[in-house]
C-alpha cells in the first residue's frame, strides 16, 4: 500500500511520503487561490480542480482551511461561512443544503489514548507523530452552528441541526437537533420527508 491508502484506511502513516508532501503543497497553493481570488469564474475553477467532488451552486463565504482539499465532497447548495476549517487526512463528504457557520472544524485525525503509543522511532533515531484518520460524512439538510467542532469517524445524518458549540464525537440520528459537549440530542424533529406529504394531502 501507498502512505496515501494507509492514510485513508486509518492506519499509521508517515505524513513524508513525496506523494503526501506532494498533495498537501498543492492543496496549500490552490486554498490560498480560493481565498484571494476575486473573479468568480476562476475561483470556480479552481475550486472544481481542487475538491474531490463539487456540487452544484456551492459556497465559500470568506477565509476557508484544509491540508490536502482533495479528499473533499461537497454537494449542491452547500454554504461554507468564513473561518471554517477542514482538516481532511481522510474523506469529508457533505451531502446537499448543508449549512456551516463560521468557525467550524472537522478533524480527521487523531492519536492514541495511550501517550506511550503517541510517537514512533524512524531507523535514523528520529522521533515523528503517529496519526491515525476517519472519515468524516454529513447527509442532507444539516445546519451545523458556530464554532461546532466535528470529530473523525462521525457521520450526521439527514435534517440534522448542530447548536453553536457543540463537540461532535459520536454519530447522529436523522431528524433531530444536538448540542452540548460532547453533543447529544435534545430535540427531535419531524421527518421532511413527512413533512412533504404532509402538504400533498392540504
Amino acid at each position: 500500500m501507498t502512505e496515501h491508502e494507509k492514510l485513508l484506511a486509518g492506519q499509521e502513516y508517515d505524513y513524508r511520503d513525496s506523494e503526501l508532501q506532494q498533495m498537501i503543497a498543492r492543496g496549500k497553493k490552490m486554498i490560498q487561490e480560493i481565498n484571494t481570488q476575486t473573479d468568480d469564474k476562476k475561483r470556480s475553477e479552481t475550486m472544481q480542480s481542487l475538491f474531490k467532488h463539487f456540487g452544484t451552486n456551492l459556497t465559500i463565504n470568506g477565509q476557508f482551511g484544509a491540508i490536502y482539499g482533495s479528499h473533499i465532497s461537497f454537494g449542491d447548495d452547500d454554504f461554507i461561512n468564513g473561518n471554517c476549517y477542514f482538516q481532511d487526512s481522510n474523506l469529508i463528504t457533505l451531502g446537499d443544503r448543508v449549512i456551516v457557520a463560521p468557525d467550524t472544524k472537522f478533524y480527521c485525525g487523531e492519536h492514541s489514548i495511550d501517550a506511550s503509543h503517541r510517537f514512533g522511532v524512524r531507523e535514523d533515531g528520529s522521533h515523528y507523530l503517529i496519526t491515525h484518520t476517519e472519515p468524516i460524512s454529513i447527509g442532507n439538510d444539516v445546519w451545523i452552528g458556530g464554532n461546532v467542532t466535528i470529530i473523525g469517524g462521525v457521520h450526521i445524518g439527514n435534517n440534522v441541526i448542530v447548536g453553536a458549540g457543540a463537540v461532535v464525537v459520536n454519530d447522529i440520528p436523522d431528524n433531530c437537533i444536538v448540542g452540548g459537549v460532547p453533543a447529544k440530542v435534545i430535540e427531535n424533529l419531524p421527518s421532511l420527508k413527512n413533512k412533504v406529504k404532509s402538504k400533498m394531502l392540504v
